[in-house]
């Protein structure tokens, strides 16, 4: 007998020691599932909307953005006003009442296109605050449903998108295009290859400063000549600066920028009297009379020119008339013949002169 009280007691110790755990591990499941505490109170407040926009049951209730409860159930009102078909009950924290004056509106609002929907309370400015099982008034959901509809016509063009770009990668995956040619085209990769390797040897060859660009790189001698040419221009900036030299001088002497701002200065009066008409030359550029003058002159041996060149006059004759040109070229050989035979015989002809007279 006092075996078995002992296991009975033993059962009983271990029933109650089973029981308590499980109230713990609810407890335990509560705190870290639920998002109140159990000793916080809730009320009790309703809405009334047109559409419930696939708002679910446990939805957070957001005063202005802040959680301030959740939504316990989503049904129809069997209301025959259209904008009230669908009741929407939530569970509000009591000591939140008094942050929601009576003129607050309830809207369905969502996080973002594909997010969860929530009620979000936009707080009003009444001097009432709602009290429990009291009722909000809502605003209507259709943004909820331009989003939506929004969101769909972006899922069709993410489709569209999609669709091209499989068949973008189905060119390339064949070996079609540029790019498709690039991926699987085997002569192409070994001459990338051997362009690598050529790339590899030029890049050696300048690393060990052969070649023209190796001397560059690597050539302290070139460096050296570089750096006292760049030396030298210094100086020869250096002396022009301090006006040294024809160029200095031109750059720094004063006398030289009064006396070149002196001639432009005359040049510009000599323009001015041009313009003016002053002179011969203004005469020339401006008056009208001279410019008539000057076009008879110029009439006038246009027609001599004429009358040259079509054979008229002496000196027509001479340009254009062979025979005269014959004639002239044996007088002229006569000429020649009778100076070289007054070199030769001087006394021939000055005796004959001398018998004249």
């Amino acid at each position: 007998m006092p075996a078995a009280k002992k296991v009975r007691w033993a059962q009983l110790r271990v029933g109650v020691t089973a029981f308590v755990a499980m109230i713990i591990l609810g407890m335990l499941i509560w705190l870290f599932t639920s998002q109140k505490p159990l000793w916080e109170r809730n009320s009790t407040v309703y809405t009334y909307m047109r559409d419930s926009a696939a708002l679910a049951q446990g939805a957070p209730v957001r005063l202005n953005g802040i959680l301030i409860g959740s939504v316990k159930r989503v049904e129809l009102s069997r209301s025959s006003n259209p904008n009230r078909v669908v009741r929407i009950v939530m569970s509000v924290q009591t000591g939140r009442l008094s942050d929601i004056p009576t003129d607050s509106t309830a809207g369905i609002s969502a996080e973002n296109m594909l997010g969860s929907k929530y009620i979000n309370i936009a707080q009003g400015r009444s001097p009432k605050s709602l009290q429990a099982e009291g009722e909000l008034p809502s605003e209507p959901s259709t943004e909820i449903e331009d989003l939506v509809k929004k969101g769909f016509g972006i899922f069709d063009s993410a489709q569209s998108i999609l669709t091209r770009l499989d068949k973008i990668v189905t060119l390339i995956e064949s070996g079609r295009g540029s790019i498709g040619k690039f991926l699987v085209d085997e002569e192409f990769y070994n001459r990338l290859v051997t362009t690598v390797a050529e790339l590899q040897k030029v890049a050696s060859t300048l690393a060990a400063g052969k070649g023209t660009l190796g001397k560059l790189l690597y050539d302290e001698g070139l460096y050296n000549d570089a750096q006292a040419s760049v030396q030298h221009l210094d100086a020869v900036i250096q002396e022009l600066q301090q006006g040294h030299g024809t160029a200095g001088k031109l750059l720094n002497d004063p006398a030289l920028y009064d006396d070149t701002r002196a001639s432009i200065a005359e040049f510009r009066k000599i323009l001015e009297g041009l313009n003016a008409g002053q002179g011969t030359a203004g005469k020339l550029l401006k008056d009208d009379t001279v410019a008539k003058r000057l076009d008879s002159v110029l009439s006038k041996l246009d027609t001599t020119l004429d009358s040259v060149n079509s054979g008229k006059g002496t000196a027509g004759q001479l340009l254009v008339n062979p025979q005269l040109y014959d004639s002239m070229k044996d007088l002229s050989a006569q000429l020649d013949s009778l100076v070289k035979d007054i070199h030769k015989n001087p006394k021939k002809f000055l005796h004959i002169k001398l018998g004249l007279f």
